[in-house]
């Protein structure tokens, strides 16, 4: 181990701190601290004396506040810690093994080690930002001249195919600052740290660090119909990180939990192996206990809060950093428009899908079947309820057209020109186009929010598309025009709801014998 990697090791001793320092300031942070397992999930078996085996493992954390201002400094953070474990892990292995030269028999204290060498699994929707995160490992073991086995590979293969950004009518800066690198997200890749170098593409038992997107596991990993499958590499893992996990939500979050469901199984082989220096607790099948999961998002989605609460069963805890919402994106809305805010009374999460829907074509969407309600925009967050709204409205007759991640390209430009000109009444837009696609629809004069966005900059852009048609050229006025924002909410959308109006109004909000409130923007 040369200078430069113990030195890593002494400031990085106490890096649980970190979080503290990048998490944004406000008045009255608030830190909830695990942890909140399942009672299944979280019943952790102790040692003989009652206590858990002496081992240095960290709270998880997570941490719903990335922003682009400040990723960089976050991932430098957890690139440190994920350093510095894997750092000391291989010192005390080295340590170890000179002691035991000679012994003639493995002690109890001795045992240093997992099932499989891979440690560190890092996960990352798109191989821009593992280009990103994997420079900064290489930074930080060995500077701008240390020596990187497969470099050069690794960047040609890594940096590229950038999306052309439209010069005229350019996307939101938070659209160029996530898709402005390589986008693709199937990829994987091992990191071997050794004395003098980083290896790169080490296979993956060979390997102290993986980064890789949830597809490209989740295809490495197989489904349980098939005959070949690979997981063995995840038997040990003892530090998880999930990178831009909001991002992962609008891939397929079915991959995130089926790599999940993975992590610490029984390892179908040896994989080289020396039984005899395997700690205890992980030849026991505890290692789930043992391992520390960092979680960052741009904001708190439903999905990942509730992976974070009920997946994890860390001995240490948890901790979720979450600071309250001044000034909501309801602010960012530039018109002076109603806005109204339905409240959808519901026992369960369960029961909430369907009291949506039916409070939906009770009371809402009666209204815009009037020929005069037309240029509506239905916002729909979840591809399900899209399709069930889209079958609805067929089977009604509804005039209406639809634009989801599936739709093909022409039919899209057909749909874009008959909502701007009037010739349909409603179009169903599903979330996830407009994350992939950001597209700026003219001539919508209604909105409804089927359910509240994930992410609460697009509540502001979706109600800055409205605009008053009769100042639009090229459109049919047809009398005196009326503009509205309608939002469909459940106690379960308590996080989107807090961050689009304030975490004090929507406390309000759901506390109030009301079941409708209305705002209007000041502009």
């Amino acid at each position: 181990m040369n200078s430069k990697q113990k030195k890593i090791i002494f400031h990085a001793t106490k890096i649980i701190s970190w979080f503290k320092a990048i998490t944004p300031e406000t008045e009255n942070p608030r830190i909830n601290y695990g942890p909140s397992s399942s009672q299944e999930e979280n019943s952790q078996p102790q040692s003989t004396e009652g206590r858990w085996p002496k081992e240095e493992v960290q709270k998880d954390v997570y941490l719903p506040e990335l922003t682009f201002d400040n990723v960089t400094q976050i991932r430098l953070s957890y690139c440190t810690h994920v350093v510095n474990h894997v750092l000391k892990s291989r010192l005390k292995i080295i340590h170890h093994n000179a002691k035991l030269s000679k012994k003639d028999e493995v002690p109890e204290e001795f045992r240093d080690q997992g099932l499989v060498r891979p440690k560190v699994l890092i996960i990352l929707p798109l191989r821009d930002a593992a280009l990103k995160v994997i420079k900064i490992i290489i930074n930080i073991l060995l500077g701008e001249g240390g020596h990187v086995m497969n470099k050069n590979r690794f960047v040609e293969e890594f940096s590229g195919d950038t999306i052309r950004m439209p010069e005229k009518n350019p996307r939101p800066p938070d659209y160029q600052a996530l898709f402005s690198g390589n986008t693709d997200d199937n990829f994987k890749i091992g990191l071997s740290v050794t004395k003098k170098c980083l290896k790169l593409y080490s296979d993956f038992y060979s390997s102290d660090i993986i980064v890789a997107s949830p597809l490209a596991l989740r295809m490495l990993i197989g489904a349980e119909t098939e005959v070949k499958r690979n997981y063995d590499f995840l038997a040990s893992v003892e530090v998880l990180v999930m990178d831009m996990a909001q991002v992962m939500v609008m891939q397929n979050w079915e991959h995130v939990l089926h790599v999940v469901s993975h992590l610490h199984l029984q390892p179908k082989d040896s994989h080289g192996t020396d039984l005899s220096r395997v700690r205890m607790w992980s030849l026991n099948g505890h290692s789930r206990h043992y391992m520390q999961t960092m979680i960052f998002s741009l904001n708190p989605v439903p999905e990942v809060t509730a992976f974070f609460n009920n997946k994890f069963s860390n001995y240490a805890g948890k901790v979720t950093v979450a600071n309250p919402v001044r000034l909501g994106s309801m602010s960012q809305v530039a018109l002076q428009i109603p806005q109204v805010f339905h409240l959808v009374k519901s026992a369960t999460v369960l029961e909430a899908v369907d009291d949506r829907f039916e409070t939906f074509i009770c009371d809402i969407l009666p209204q815009y079947k009037d020929p005069s309600m037309k240029h509506t925009l239905i916002y729909v967050p979840s591809y399900f309820d899209f399709v069930r709204l889209r079958n609805y409205m067929k089977k009604e007759e509804f005039k209406f057209v639809h634009i989801c991640e599936y739709t093909e390209e022409k039919k899209i430009i057909r749909a874009r020109n008959k909502i701007f000109h009037g010739e349909t009444q409603i179009l169903l837009y599903t979330e996830r186009v407009h994350f992939y696609r950001r597209f700026r629809l003219k001539g919508i004069q209604n909105v409804i929010f089927y359910q509240p966005p994930a992410f609460p900059n697009f509540y502001s852009e979706i109600c800055n598309f409205v605009q008053d048609v009769n100042k639009v050229k090229n459109l049919k006025n047809e009398g005196e025009t009326v503009m509205t924002v309608n939002v469909l909410y459940t106690k379960f959308d308590i996080t989107q709801i807090s961050r689009i109006v304030g975490t004090e109004r929507a406390t309000r909000m759901l506390a109030s014998e009301k079941s409708t409130h209305m705002f209007m923007t000041e502009t």
